[in-house]
């Protein structure tokens, strides 16, 4: 990896660049307009009062689920409770972020190869398996760089009204959106919050701190690219309806955490973000999209991925959650494989 001080030393050089680390990739480049209009649909609804479910139907769920999973409901006698369910898939998923992809890919041929020369169906079988698995990682993350998606999630997150913002991550994992926006909008304070240990002390312990993010220099209006080291963190592990805050952050995030609750509960998932807010500040969420690529992702890595309840939604169906539930949407839209919407409490 290229060291911290290196890109502080050379970010001038390397605002638009883009290239591949064993595990992930760094992009420091902005869409073009061609790109943009490509990667990026914004504001596709005009009324949010005018739709129905009716118009939009229910979202996709994900019923294919983890073998580990299965294997603990069918030794328990019991539903997987969703804390464990969490915490199975915090390891499980880190285990992924952390490959040597190109090494993995050349594993994964190799032992396909020695399955055909053994004969051995199963083993054949076995290693086709994770063959798949490693070539779609490293495509989806890798190649489209789908899952941290910098250009898209800074294209959702620009121009707001902030300065210097308390940023407040529910579910944080390893608080990639939160560092994000506090690149764009810096000077501010992030707290991250999760409760399960491991992602304090490991997701975002061990998150690479040579990975750039690309911001504002406040001083210039120009571009800077930021690290991990260079935001103002405080990461809390703790339930998020046992926290002592009050309505005192600028930012309410979330990421990928309204589609694992039934509707029954998605009022009280709005309400977490509600709140926190300061009046004036922003909710800003995002889930996975429903479409026929996430479909298959989700199948083919339900291993990896589906520990718990998984819906896929439209933007459409994840705006009429937050509309139904009080909230007006200044800003929604969808990237490669997120919606994301930004809105304030009515």
């Amino acid at each position: 990896m290229i060291g911290l001080l290196q890109y502080e030393t050379r970010s001038s050089l390397e605002l638009d660049d883009s290239r591949l680390e064993p595990s992930f990739r760094i992009d420091l480049r902005n869409f073009s307009e061609e790109e943009y209009n490509k990667y990026v649909k914004l504001n596709t609804v005009n009324d949010w009062s005018l739709l129905s479910w009716k118009d939009v139907g229910k979202p996709y769920e994900v019923t294919s689920f983890a073998r580990e999973k299965k294997d603990w409901e069918a030794s328990n006698q019991t539903e997987l409770p969703p804390h464990l369910s969490w915490q199975m898939f915090n390891r499980s998923f880190h285990e992924w972020f952390v490959k040597d992809v190109p090494a993995e890919m050349d594993q994964s041929k190799q032992n396909f190869l020695k399955g055909l020369k053994n004969f051995s169906y199963s083993e054949t079988k076995t290693a086709l398996g994770e063959m798949i698995r490693i070539h779609l990682w490293n495509y989806a993350h890798r190649i489209e760089d789908g899952i941290w998606d910098p250009r898209g999630k800074r294209a959702l997150f620009e121009g707001l009204d902030l300065s210097k913002p308390r940023i407040l991550f529910l579910g944080a994992a390893e608080g990639y959106e939160a560092m994000q926006l506090s690149a764009m909008y810096p000077g501010g304070e992030i707290v991250l919050v999760d409760y399960d240990p491991f992602c304090k002390e490991t997701r975002f312990g061990h998150f690479p701190e040579s990975y750039p993010f690309l911001g504002t220099n406040p001083s210039t209006g120009g571009s800077k690219v930021y690290h991990k080291n260079d935001f103002n963190v405080h990461y809390v592990v703790e339930d998020i309806r046992r926290l002592p805050f009050g309505k005192e952050f600028d930012i309410v995030l979330s990421v990928g955490l309204l589609e694992h609750f039934p509707d029954s509960l998605k009022s009280e998932v709005v309400e977490w973000h509600r709140k926190f807010l300061r009046p004036g500040g922003y909710i800003i969420m995002t889930t996975p999209r429903a479409q026929l690529k996430s479909k298959l992702y989700y199948e083919i890595m339900a291993d990896v991925m589906n520990h718990t309840y998984r819906e896929l939604m439209t933007v459409e169906q994840m705006g009429l959650y937050l509309y139904e539930n009080g909230l007006d949407i200044l800003r929604h839209g969808y990237i490669k494989v997120h919606n994301g919407i930004i809105a304030q409490p009515r």
